[in-house]
Order: C-alpha cells, then sequence, then structure tokens
C-alpha cells in the first residue's frame, strides 16, 4: 500500500458523552457511528476514546469499534476536561491517530494532532442566558479557541454552519454540513416496556407527544398553555411529554398544575427507545416548539415514521422540515392551539409519503459521506 492509499485512523474523543445526560448531541453522534459502522468506508479506520459505562450504554458500538475506555464516569466536570488534555493525548499519540474528531464541540487544551471539531449549536452565544455563568463564561471562551484551532469545523445544519461563519468568523471553506442520518429499518423497534406508555396505547385515544428535556429552550410552558386552550373543545385529547428532567422542571410541573392538567398530560421521564418510537408512530403528531435547535432530530423521525410534525419557525428546524410539517412562531400561543386542533381533524395518511421522501433525503450514505471528506480534509 503507497502512502497516498494508507487508510486514514480516526480517533473519536467521547469523553464529554455522559449518557442520558447530554440530550440529543448523544443521539446525534451515536446515530453517526452507526452509520460509519454500517457503511464502513474503505479508506478510515475509527477508534473511540469513552467514558467507563460507554460500552454498557452503548454495546454495539463498543464492539464495533475499538473502544478504549478512560478511567471515569464523567460524573466529575473538571476532572473530566482535565482528562481530555492528559489521558486522551497520551492515549491518540499511542495509537498513532492521524485525525481526532471532538464530537463534543470543544477542542481540548492539550491537543497536537489534527483535529475536527462539531459544533452542535451556537446557543451559549445566542441565548447565553439560558446557562448558569460558570459555564457561560466557559464555553464563550472555549467555542471561539476550539473552532479556530480545529483544521475542519462540522455542523449538523446549515444553520449552524451559517451562524459559525457569521458569528465567528470561520471561513466557509473550513466548515462542512454532516446531518443527523436515519436508522436502518431494523433498529426501529416498537416495544412497550414503560406501563403508563403501554395503557395510553392501548386506550386508543387522540395524543400529541413532545420528546424533550425541561430545559429552557425547549419552551414547554408555551406549550401548556396551548394544549390547555385547545383542550375546551376536545377533553379526550392528551398530552405525553418524555425525556428526563432539566432545569426548567419545577416550572413545567408547577404549569401543569396550575392549568388543570394533571389527568391530561403524561409525564414520562426518559423512555426506552422502542417506547419513543411506539408513542411517534400512533401520535396525532409529534409537536416541537423549541426556540432553539442545532437540527432537530425528533422531527426527522416523526417524519421518516409518517407522522405529521408541528414546529417552531426557528432556527434550523424550518431547514430540516422543508415544506412538509406545520410551523408556528415559537411564542404564538394561539398557533399553536389552532395547529394541535387542526391536526385533530386531519388525516393522517394524507401527508405521510411527502413527510418519508422529506426523511429519506438524510441518508446514512449521505452523512457519512461528508464526514469521512472532514476526515481527509483534517488529516492533509
Amino acid at each position: 500500500m503507497t502512502q497516498t492509499e494508507r487508510r486514514t485512523k480516526v480517533g473519536v474523543n467521547l469523553l464529554w458523552l455522559v449518557p442520558g445526560v447530554v440530550g440529543g448531541s448523544e443521539n446525534y453522534i451515536t446515530r453517526l457511528l452507526h452509520a460509519l459502522a454500517r457503511e464502513a468506508p474503505h479508506d478510515v479506520d475509527v477508534e473511540l476514546f469513552a467514558l467507563r459505562q460507554f460500552p454498557e450504554v452503548h454495546p454495539e458500538l463498543a464492539g464495533r469499534f475499538r473502544t478504549v475506555i478512560a478511567p471515569i464516569d464523567g460524573s466529575n466536570k473538571p476532572l473530566r476536561v482535565m482528562a481530555e488534555s492528559t489521558w486522551l493525548a497520551r492515549q491518540l499519540a499511542r495509537e498513532r491517530i492521524d485525525v481526532v474528531h471532538h464530537a463534543g464541540g470543544r477542542v481540548p487544551l492539550v491537543s497536537r494532532v489534527p483535529s475536527v471539531v462539531t459544533i452542535h449549536d451556537l446557543q451559549p452565544l445566542d441565548m447565553p442566558d439560558n446557562f448558569t455563568t460558570v459555564k457561560r463564561n466557559f464555553l464563550r471562551r472555549a467555542i471561539p479557541r476550539s473552532v479556530a484551532r480545529a483544521a475542519v469545523v462540522t455542523a449538523p445544519s446549515e444553520y449552524v454552519r451559517s451562524r459559525i461563519v457569521e458569528l465567528l468568523g470561520v471561513a466557509r471553506e473550513r466548515t462542512a454540513v454532516v446531518s443527523a442520518p436515519l436508522r436502518e429499518q431494523a433498529q426501529i423497534a416498537t416495544t412497550r416496556e414503560t406501563a403508563a406508555v403501554a395503557t395510553l396505547l392501548d386506550a386508543g385515544d387522540p395524543y400529541f407527544v413532545y420528546p424533550a428535556i425541561t430545559y429552557p429552550h425547549k419552551n414547554h410552558l408555551t406549550l401548556l398553555y396551548a394544549f390547555a386552550r385547545m383542550r375546551h373543545e376536545r377533553p379526550d385529547v392528551r398530552l405525553v411529554l418524555t425525556g428526563a428532567e432539566g432545569p426548567e422542571e419545577a416550572a413545567v410541573s408547577a404549569g401543569i398544575a396550575s392549568l388543570g392538567l394533571e389527568g391530561s398530560v403524561l409525564r414520562t421521564g426518559r423512555v426506552p427507545r422502542g417506547d419513543l418510537d411506539a408513542l411517534i408512530g400512533r401520535a396525532t403528531a409529534l409537536v416541537f416548539p423549541s426556540r432553539y435547535e442545532g437540527f432537530g432530530l425528533p422531527v426527522l423521525e416523526a417524519m421518516a415514521a409518517g407522522c405529521p410534525v408541528i414546529a417552531a419557525d426557528a432556527t434550523a428546524l424550518p431547514e430540516v422540515v422543508d415544506g412538509v410539517g406545520t410551523l408556528v412562531g415559537p411564542d404564538d400561543i394561539a398557533g399553536w392551539a389552532a395547529a394541535m386542533t387542526a391536526a385533530l381533524g386531519h388525516t393522517r395518511s394524507v401527508d405521510a409519503d411527502a413527510e418519508r421522501a422529506r426523511a429519506a433525503m438524510f441518508s446514512s450514505g449521505r452523512s457519512v459521506e461528508a464526514l469521512v471528506d472532514a476526515y481527509h480534509r483534517a488529516a492533509r
């Protein structure tokens, strides 16, 4: 094999990935890695550098790629950040890595290997009030420094890439869009492990579903006010909120109580993947009022399942929906109530083919091709 034919050895830094905590960025990168495993590019070898619990949570990925496990679980953030500049730096040298992909949005202070960095969004710069003072100040320094040091900066959407170019002054030719790919059909389960989910599905009543951690930008309260308004005409309808507890958990619980929605809103917490697939598969519509998204993976999942989508007309969501869903201003309570009411009278199968066709554009092959090209550009 000549020098030009040599396979590029890529290390993927997953020390930031605390399972079940980092939200959509975990789904994004694990989806990409599954796609890499399926497509198996002939000119790259991929190794993962991950936290102690990674093989248990993502056994298929740990089994498919060589995985080097760090002696930490990520619960101590300063220790994790330090490990990226010490333990990870030593491992990259030992494994003779050509390119390191920092998939969590930050290049460590010590990084001697050419790097690709994924910036999932610029919310810390666009919506700084959503973060604690310590985290806000840290990211305000870390994000610009990271994109300046990386050979290639990837983003999950054109919206995020444009913000990187505009806000951080990065040359467009140093950037790339690497979208989240669809899962293979074989990966889609419809098991019903959670009793509350099984009961809801068996009842057959109409419901809307919103899968999101209760972060401020997820905008749960607007959805609750709109749902309370439209329920006056359709008291049989339910709203299902999945996802772990976040900083706005107390406000969301208080909103449900003050609006008298305790019997109409189902809070499941984080549910198994099969439960979420089943919920989306039967929902009247997926509602997604988030004020800020770098991509919006649940929207893509819903479209792939032929589930109608009502999404906020904000940030990357219009780009993903691209005319096959309903867009509403993120804080337009009357608009959300009207859109949900209209969905109840709409035959779900009417637009299902268009939704699936749009979702199919986010293929594994396309995403992997863009990612591997970024790796090669960084190596050069």
